[in-house]
């Protein structure tokens, strides 16, 4: 089953990528942060239209030699209503 329109992502990955690659992908939030083992890891946050979208995020990521540490859907208020 692929995602609704609009189901927010947090893509996390071992990496540091400044946040203006936003544009790049789609407008997410882009935040980058030091791990407990001193590796940066990147965070992008945001809707994601459909499961194609999400691929072609992923893709990116994969094109800019990042490791993906999660992929997981945020619960938004008012979902399941």
């Amino acid at each position: 089953m692929g995602t609704q329109t609009g189901q927010v992502w947090e893509i996390k990955v071992q990496g540091a990528l400044d946040p203006q690659w936003a544009e790049w992908f789609n407008g997410m939030t882009i935040t980058a942060e030091g791990a407990d083992d001193g590796l940066p890891v990147t965070t992008l946050t945001g809707p994601v239209a459909d499961q194609a979208a999400l691929r072609g995020i992923l893709c990116k990521l994969w094109d800019l030699n990042l490791t993906l540490i999660s992929a997981r859907r945020v619960e938004t208020d008012g979902e399941g209503e």
